[in-house]
């Protein structure tokens, strides 16, 4: 259940969880969830990413590193993929993990089609929101917010 919050008393994010099956992206302030979205991933969603062109969202755990606004979507916000295990399990199999994967809003010109994306796994391996729950997470998010995404 999402707590729901009052006044400007947001509490603090200290994680992000994605549960990929569920499609669903969870802010925590401790063990408690202080909201939720509906996200799309990469278009081929289940499994973790092993190389750049997969379009698999990976799996494990990692760092909201560092934000965009002035991305070719929506805002940004930085997962730190690939960590030292992605490195060497892509070297492992001769492979590039790739790299630039991203919590953000929709194509910047995607116009009056934004609705046709939502609720589809669309990415090349990011996790989308609609613009405005990326104006929440920008806001609520501070860079250095560990992230987890399971499958």
């Amino acid at each position: 259940m999402v707590d729901e919050v009052m006044g400007n008393s947001t509490p603090k994010v200290s994680e992000v969880l994605v549960r990929k099956k569920e499609r669903r992206l969870y802010l925590l302030a401790g063990d408690r969830i202080i909201r939720s979205y509906r996200v799309g991933l990469g278009a081929n969603p289940a499994g973790h990413k092993l190389y750049e062109g997969d379009q698999r969202t990976p799996e494990g755990k990692y760092t909201l590193d560092w934000r965009n606004p002035y991305s070719d979507f929506y805002k940004s916000i930085h997962i730190s993929y690939p960590n030292e295990k992605d490195l060497e399990l892509a070297s492992a199999w001769g492979l590039d993990p790739g790299g630039s994967i991203m919590i953000h809003g929709l194509p910047n010109d995607v116009g009056d089609m934004a609705f046709a994306y939502l609720g589809l796994d669309w990415t090349d391996g990011c996790i989308a929101v609609s613009n405005e729950e990326m104006d929440e997470i920008w806001d609520l998010v501070a860079d250095g917010t560990p992230i987890r995404i399971l499958p």
